[in-house]
């Protein structure tokens, strides 16, 4: 069963994340499709302009249950190679030679947050809600961390990584994790918007841009950072308080420093 849907419309590619049911939350063969379509969509010359979508109530909830439930019991070794896999498909998103809109119709949870953060604009309905609710789980949001803490900057990240705290899409905009908040029914115009300006520029001028603001942002997201973010992660999966969270949270009962 496919997790997403490829769309080509002229010189718009839409990926649209289609399994509502499990909030569109990711697996190992979820990341594995999305890294294949926002490669297949990168590498075309009639594609101008990428859209990431999904359907249902809820953008992307973080890791799915079942993928959780594998992941509870694995070894350091192989929590490095199941996270480096997560850690490829952010990296395959933000550098796409072709620029990328989010189309957040709803919450983006954890790794979902992620998502958006890769992509080089986001638009959210007002509905929205955010949270990296990674440490009430004993974990840490690594592997987004470069992208997320890009997109709304160290000192709000401070705050949300830490606190875990939800919050809306009208704080999203503020800490400029997304550049526009609309109300449901004007979110396809506002994508639309973005679209037609990027497919009326330049191909050659916008890819050249797109670089450019990759490659003076900050640090460069280059294979050492990204290996720091799998060890991270794999450490803190490997530990007590980590499978303790997970534990926790699959059993829906409180962790251990809770009782």
């Amino acid at each position: 069963m496919t997790a997403l849907s490829i769309v080509y419309q002229g010189p718009r590619a839409t990926i649209t994340l289609t399994q509502p049911e499990v909030r569109n939350a990711f697996s190992d063969e979820v990341i594995a499709e999305i890294t294949a379509a926002f490669t297949e969509v990168g590498a075309r010359d009639d594609v101008r302009v990428v859209v990431l979508a999904a359907e249902g109530p809820a953008f992307c909830a973080g890791a799915n249950l079942n993928w959780m439930r594998r992941m509870a019991d694995y070894t350091r070794a192989e929590n490095l190679v199941d996270a480096a896999k997560l850690a490829e498909m952010l990296r395959v998103i933000y550098a796409c030679p072709k620029p990328t809109v989010a189309r957040v119709q709803g919450d983006a949870i954890a790794g979902g947050m992620g998502l958006v953060a890769a992509c080089d604009m986001a638009v959210a309905v007002d509905t929205a809600g955010f949270c990296l609710s990674e440490v009430k789980l004993g974990l840490i949001p690594a592997t987004i961390s470069p992208y997320v803490v890009r997109a709304m900057g160290a000192r709000a990240a401070h705050r949300y990584f830490l606190t875990a705290e939800r919050f809306d899409a009208a704080e999203a905009l503020r800490i400029g994790f997304v550049h526009a908040v609309v109300a449901p029914d004007a979110l396809d115009a506002q994508v639309d918007q973005l679209a037609k300006a990027l497919a009326s520029a330049s191909p050659q001028a916008v890819r050249a841009c797109k670089k450019l603001v990759l490659d003076v942002a900050e640090r460069e997201i280059n294979a050492a950072l990204i290996a720091a973010t799998v060890e991270a992660i794999a450490d803190i999966r490997a530990s007590d308080e980590g499978k303790e969270g997970v534990q926790s949270f699959l059993q829906k009962r409180k962790p251990n420093w809770l009782v």
